[in-house]
C-alpha cells in the first residue's frame, strides 16, 4: 500500500505542477519586458555638464536632468523608459521599441533653451518668460502653414521687448533661437547661410501688447508638433554630451529573440536526452525539475520586474547547466554508494548527505563570479550577471529540494530495491559492503590511467601555451572591439549574400574610416564594420536610411568615446582580479591555502588561454568577452572545488600521509573517483552553447565561443594543472615536515563531496 500510495503521490505532484506552469507559463511569457536588443530600441549615456559657469553637478542636479529627460520620453510615446544615474555625473537611457531613433535622439540631447534675442544677439526673453505647457501647434488662417504658438507670462514685458526691437529698424528682426551657444552663435553669421541654426527671425513692425508669440518657419506638421512638444517639456538644467550609445532595428531585435529562443528549446530538449540516457530514472526526475526551472526562473524575473536582454536569455540557457551539475553530483554519489552495496534506501541518504557540501561549495564560487559582473558590467552586462545568479539559486533549490524530494517519493517506496537498472547501476558493479575497507580501492572505469605521473607533460603543454599566448600579445595584439578602443560598430543584415569588400565600399561611401570588416551569421548575410571614430548623430541616422534602403533592415550601430573604452577595460580588469581574490579567500577558508593558490593558478591559465585563442584567431574581444571569461571563472572553479572536496575526503579516509607516495595515490583516486562527473557536466554545458553557437543570435557568438574554448581548458586544468600542482606544494610539506595527520576532530560544519 505504501508502495502504490507514495507513486500516486508523485504523480499528483507532477500533474499538479505541470499544469499549474502549463497554464501560468503563457501571461507570465506575456508580462516580461523585453530588452532593446530584442525588440528594438535605443541607448545612450550621456556625460552631464555644467549649462553656464560656475553650475556645480550634484545629486539633485542629476535628478532634474533625469526627470527632464522623462518628461521629454513621453513625447515618444514609449511606455516603459529606464532612466538611470551612474556615477557623479552621468545618466543613462535606455528605449525599448522606439521607432523613430533619430527622433528619439534629437529630443532627448536638445537642450531646448528658447531665447529670443535682437539683431546684436543680445537676449530679450528666454524659456522663464513662458507658461508652463504653454506651447501648442495652431495653423497660420491665410496660408494653413503649421505654426507654434506659446503662452507668455507677461504681456506687458513682451510690449516692452517688441517696441524696443522695433526701434531698431530696419535691424528690427527679433530672433528666435533654440540652444544658443555663446561666443559661437550669432544671428549675422547664420543668416548667410541656407539652413541657418536659429528658429525664426520674424521682424517686429508693430508693438506687441499681447501674452501670445508665435514661431513661424518652414516647418512640417510634424517638426512643429516635435518643436512644440521639446519647449513644453521645459529646458535641461545642463548640458548632455552622448559617450556611448547603441541603436538596435525592430527587425533585428525581433530575429534574434526567436533565434535565441530555438536555441535554448534544441538545448533544452538535448540535456534532457543527455540526463535520461545516462541516469535512467533519476535523469528524467531532473529533467523534471529542470523544466521548473526555467519556470521558477521566468516568474522571479516578473516578479523583479527585470528586463530581459539577449545575454539575459544566455545566462538562463547556461543556468540549465548550473542546475544539472547539482543533479549530476548527487546521482554519482547515490551510484557510488550502491557499488558498495549499500541498500537503497541507504545509499540514497548516505550519497546526498555527502554531495550536499560540494554542492554548496561549487555555487558559491560562481555566485561571487555574478555578483562582481553586476557590479562592474554595464548594463547588458549587468542582465547576464543578474540572470546568472538568479539561476545559481533557483538551479540549487529545484536541484537539491525538488529532485530529491521526488526521488525520496520512489526510494522509500520500496520500487527500486530489486530494480537496480532504474538507477544506472549494473549487478556486476556491486561490491560487498563487508569486503569494503574504505572506498579508496574501489574500481573506477579510469584506473589504468596515472593523471600525476606525466605530471611534466602537462605542465609543458600549458607552459608551451602559455609562451605562445606571450609572443602573440605584444606582436599580434587582441583584436579590441569598441568597448575598449572606442569607436563606431555597425551591424549589418542583408536578404541577399554580402561580401567584405562590398560592405567596406558601402560604409566608406559616408565618408567614413573603415578600421575592419567582416562577415558573421549565416550564409554571410550580415557584416559587421567596425569604423575609427565617433559617428555623428547625424551621420548615424544617415546611414541607417541608406542600408535599410538597400538591404530591408535597419542595422544596429553602436559608439562608444574614448573615456568609456578606457573605463571598461578598466573595470573589465577589477572585476577579473576581485573575482580571483574572492576566490582565493574562499577556497582557503574551506579547504587550504595551497588548494587555493592551485585553483588561482589553474583559472588565470584558463583566461590566459582564451585571451590567446582570440587573439591568435582575431576573434573580436569586447565587454561580452570579459562577461564569458568571468563565467569560465566561475566554471572552472566549480570542477577544481569538486576535484579537491574529494581529495580532501580521500586525505580523512587515510588518516595519516606518511610519503609522496601516498600523496600521489590520494590524488590519483580522486581524479578518477570525480572524472565521471566532471566530464558529464561539461558535456551537458557544451550541449547548451553548441546549441547557441548553432542556432543562436550572431550578436552573441563570440560570447558563446569563449565560452566553448573555455569549457573545454577549464577541465583540462582542473584535473590535469590544478591538481597536480596541489600535489608539488604538498610534497614539500611531507618531505619538510614528515608524515601529515589527515583525521582531524570532526566539525559541526557539513562537510562532503561527490
Amino acid at each position: 500500500m505504501k508502495v502504490r500510495s507514495r507513486i500516486i503521490a508523485f504523480f499528483l505532484i507532477v500533474i499538479l505542477l505541470g499544469g499549474t506552469f502549463g497554464f501560468t507559463a503563457g501571461p507570465i511569457m506575456k508580462r516580461i519586458k523585453l530588452g532593446l536588443d530584442l525588440q528594438g530600441g535605443f541607448e545612450v549615456l550621456y556625460d552631464v555638464k555644467p549649462a553656464e559657469k560656475g553650475q556645480k553637478i550634484d545629486s539633485e542636479v542629476l535628478k532634474s536632468t533625469a526627470s527632464a529627460l522623462d518628461r521629454r520620453i513621453n513625447v515618444l510615446g514609449v511606455s516603459e523608459p529606464n532612466i538611470s544615474i551612474e556615477g557623479k555625473d552621468r545618466v543613462r537611457v535606455q528605449l525599448a521599441g522606439v521607432t523613430d531613433q533619430a527622433k528619439a535622439r534629437k529630443i532627448l540631447s536638445t537642450e531646448a533653451n528658447l531665447t529670443f534675442r535682437d539683431y546684436e544677439d543680445n537676449v530679450m526673453l528666454d524659456g522663464k518668460d513662458l507658461k508652463e505647457g504653454g506651447s501648442k501647434v495652431v495653423f497660420d488662417p491665410q496660408t494653413n502653414a503649421p505654426i507654434i504658438q506659446l503662452k507668455l507670462r507677461d504681456a506687458d514685458k513682451f510690449g516692452k521687448v517688441t517696441g524696443a526691437i522695433k526701434a531698431k529698424y530696419p535691424n528690427n528682426q527679433l530672433v528666435i533661437w533654440l540652444d544658443f551657444e555663446e561666443g559661437k552663435d550669432s544671428y549675422v553669421a547664420e543668416k548667410q547661410k541656407a539652413d541657418p541654426k536659429y528658429v525664426s527671425a520674424p521682424n517686429c513692425d508693430v508693438v506687441i501688447n499681447s501674452d501670445t508669440a508665435t514661431i513661424t518657419g518652414s516647418f512640417t506638421t510634424e517638426e512643429a508638433q516635435e518643436l512644440s512638444d521639446i519647449l513644453n517639456a521645459g529646458a535641461l538644467p545642463v548640458k548632455l554630451k552622448e559617450i556611448y550609445s547603441t541603436s538596435v532595428g525592430a527587425k533585428f531585435g525581433k530575429d534574434a529573440l526567436n533565434e535565441t529562443i530555438l536555441a535554448g528549446v534544441v538545448a533544452l530538449l538535448a540535456v534532457f536526452a543527455f540526463m535520461i540516457w545516462f541516469y535512467r530514472f533519476p535523469g528524467f526526475v531532473a529533467s523534471l525539475t529542470l523544466t521548473a526551472y526555467c519556470y521558477f526562473m521566468i516568474l522571479i524575473f516578473d516578479w523583479m520586474n527585470g528586463v530581459l536582454t539577449l545575454p539575459g536569455i544566455a545566462a538562463l540557457i547556461l543556468g540549465v547547466g548550473i542546475a544539472v551539475d547539482a543533479n549530476i553530483i548527487g546521482d554519482e554519489r547515490v551510484k557510488d554508494e550502491l557499488k558498495k552495496g549499500r541498500s537503497v534506501k541507504a545509499a540514497f541518504k548516505e550519497g546526498n548527505k555527502h554531495s550536499l557540501a560540494t554542492i554548496i561549495d561549487a555555487h558559491v564560487t560562481t555566485f561571487l563570479v555574478g555578483v562582481v559582473l553586476f557590479a562592474y558590467g554595464t548594463s547588458s552586462v549587468k542582465g547576464f550577471a543578474t540572470m546568472l545568479v538568479i539561476s545559481i539559486v533557483v538551479g540549487f533549490v529545484t536541484a537539491v529540494f525538488g529532485t530529491r524530494g521526488l526521488m525520496s517519493l520512489w526510494v522509500n517506496s520500496g520500487f527500486f530495491d530489486n530494480r537496480l537498472g532504474w538507477l544506472d547501476v549494473k549487478k556486476e558493479e556491486i561490491l560487498n559492503l563487508k569486503d569494503v575497507e574504505d572506498d579508496l580501492n574501489i574500481p573506477t572505469r579510469y584506473d589504468r590511467f596515472n593523471f600525476i605521473k606525466p605530471i611534466k607533460y602537462f605542465f609543458a603543454t600549458s607552459i608551451i601555451m602559455t609562451a605562445i599566448g606571450l609572443v602573440a600579445l605584444p606582436t599580434i595584439g587582441l583584436n579590441a572591439g569598441i568597448d575598449f578602443s572606442s569607436g563606431s560598430r555597425i551591424e549589418i543584415t542583408s536578404n541577399q549574400k554580402l561580401t567584405v569588400p562590398e560592405v567596406k565600399k558601402e560604409v566608406e561611401s559616408f565618408d567614413i574610416e573603415v578600421e575592419d570588416a567582416i562577415l558573421a551569421g549565416t550564409g554571410s548575410k550580415a557584416a559587421i564594420v567596425r569604423t575609427k571614430g565617433v559617428l555623428s548623430k547625424t551621420k548615424i541616422e544617415e546611414v541607417k536610411k541608406s542600408i535599410e534602403s538597400k538591404h530591408g533592415t535597419e542595422p544596429n550601430i553602436s559608439t562608444v568615446s574614448p573615456t568609456i573604452g578606457k573605463e571598461l577595460a578598466k573595470n573589465a580588469m577589477i572585476a577579473v582580479v576581485i573575482a580571483s581574490i574572492g576566490i582565493i579567500i574562499y577556497v582557503t577558508l574551506r579547504f587550504e591555502w595551497r588548494m587555493a593558490i592551485a585553483a588561482i593558478i589553474s583559472l588565470l591559465h584558463d583566461a590566459f588561454f582564451i585571451v590567446t585563442f582570440f587573439s591568435l584567431f582575431r576573434f573580436e574581444v569586447d565587454l561580452n568577452f570579459i562577461a564569458a571569461v568571468l563565467t569560465i571563472i566561475g566554471y572552472s572553479i566549480n570542477d577544481t572545488i569538486v576535484t579537491f572536496d574529494r581529495v580532501r575526503e580521500n586525505m580523512k579516509k587515510m588518516k595519516k600521509l606518511k610519503t609522496v607516495e601516498d600523496l600521489e595515490f590520494v590524488a590519483n583516486v580522486s581524479i578518477r573517483q570525480t572524472l565521471g562527473r566532471s566530464i558529464k557536466t561539461v558535456l551537458t554545458v557544451i550541449i547548451t552553447v553548441v546549441a547557441m553557437l548553432l542556432f543562436g543570435s550572431s550578436s552573441i557568438f563570440n560570447f558563446n565561443l569563449a565560452l566553448l574554448v573555455g569549457l573545454v581548458i577549464g577541465m583540462y586544468s582542473s584535473i590535469l594543472i590544478a591538481v597536480p600542482l596541489w600535489v608539488m606544494m604538498k610534497k614539500n610539506e611531507i618531505q619538510k615536515n614528515g608524515p601529515i595527520n589527515t583525521l582531524k576532530p570532526k566539525r559541526k560544519s557539513i562537510e562532503g563531496t561527490v
